[in-house]
């Protein structure tokens, strides 16, 4: 049994695996601070399925979980580094899970100061309590967003990622400098993960799937950027989770000329056609959308495709269709909306 500490435990991914590395019977430590860049009732309706309750949850208290005794919650922000400090003093744990951060392309237009906050300063607060507390292995969220505006396809980590074209491909870029350094400089292993558009049941409100669907269902149009002309690695959760019970299991080793520093992409390995996705979500659904058609928009990019052969080397396959990630995602809106 391992000590796993996985911060955004609220979130879709961290949620997610929870629940996988529970199954495994591993002893979970979940960290959030429960944000309102979307709707809390889903984070909380994710939080109730591994028996964390709504009623329980305060400030930098501890909850076990009624499920099982291996689950423990608390919420708390990254930049707090007082009360991070102590978690880790008390809990001793093998492996660092990050996967908290302030989401979103967009958002960072509006609100950057979020991102410094939470992606820069608060990762800093994680890789310091790892350094000082002797943690194995540090698995860190980034994402595909890193590559900006890159020609070359597919994506691979090799890659130059030099011009990002958000704040948040930024900070998610300053994450992996930041996470390369402190295994340089402490020999803490670090693996980063680019995760490139996930999707499935309990996602967040503000990706596309859950859009659309929304839309579709309450009779309004959906919104289609670039004229429908946009291409996207969609990743179902499960391949994701996958992609992480693989790094997990293997941690990186210093050599003579690297230190224990990874990098990995996570996606289906193949882009779709967006507009093939809202098919699938129409018949999915047995409704046709009324589509708006509008231009790109700022900080987005026309395509994404996983380069995710390293990932393979490990037994990676990544290959849920987004027929079948599709169906299973209007399944549990329905079920979970009521509709």
């Amino acid at each position: 049994m391992s000590k796993i500490l996985v911060t955004g435990a609220a979130g879709f991914i961290g949620f997610h695996l929870v629940k996988s590395l529970l199954d495994a019977g591993n002893f979970v430590v979940g960290l959030d601070n429960i944000n309102d860049y979307y709707d809390v009732d889903l984070k909380y309706a994710r939080l109730r399925e591994t028996g964390i309750l709504r009623s329980e949850i305060e400030w930098g208290l501890e909850v076990i979980s009624e499920r099982t005794e291996n689950y423990i919650f608390s919420r708390m922000h990254l930049e707090d580094k007082a009360n991070l400090k102590s978690l880790f003093e008390k809990h001793s744990f093998d492996v660092v899970v990050n996967l908290a951060a302030q989401a979103g392309v967009r958002y960072s237009l509006e609100n950057p100061e979020a991102y410094v906050q939470s992606n820069v300063v608060g990762f800093l607060n994680i890789l310091e309590c790892c350094r000082h507390f002797k943690i194995k292995h540090l698995i860190y969220a980034s994402s595909s967003s890193v590559y900006g505006q890159n020609e070359k396809v597919p994506f691979a980590v090799t890659d130059p990622v030099d011009n990002p074209i958000s704040l948040y491909a930024a900070t998610k870029k300053s994450n992996e400098l930041m996470a390369y350094t402190y295994s340089h400089l402490y020999g803490i292993p670090t693996t980063g993960l680019r995760f490139f558009t996930v999707y499935g049941p309990w996602g967040r409100p503000d990706m596309a799937i859950y859009l659309f669907t929304q839309a579709i269902l309450n009779g309004e149009s959906i919104k289609v950027f670039n004229n429908g002309k946009m291409r996207r690695d969609f990743t179902y959760i499960d391949d994701i989770i996958a992609g992480i019970d693989i790094v997990l299991k293997n941690t990186p080793e210093k050599n003579e000329s690297t230190p224990a520093y990874s990098l990995y992409n996570i996606g289906n390995g193949k882009p779709e056609a967006l507009m093939d996705f809202v098919d699938a979500i129409e018949t999915s659904l047995g409704i046709e959308a009324v589509k708006e058609f509008l231009p790109m928009q700022a900080g987005d990019v026309p395509q994404t495709w996983a380069d995710t052969s390293a990932l393979k080397v490990l037994g990676y396959t990544g290959n849920v269709s987004i027929r079948e990630g599709v169906d299973k995602f209007i399944k549990w809106y329905r079920l979970y909306h009521n509709v």
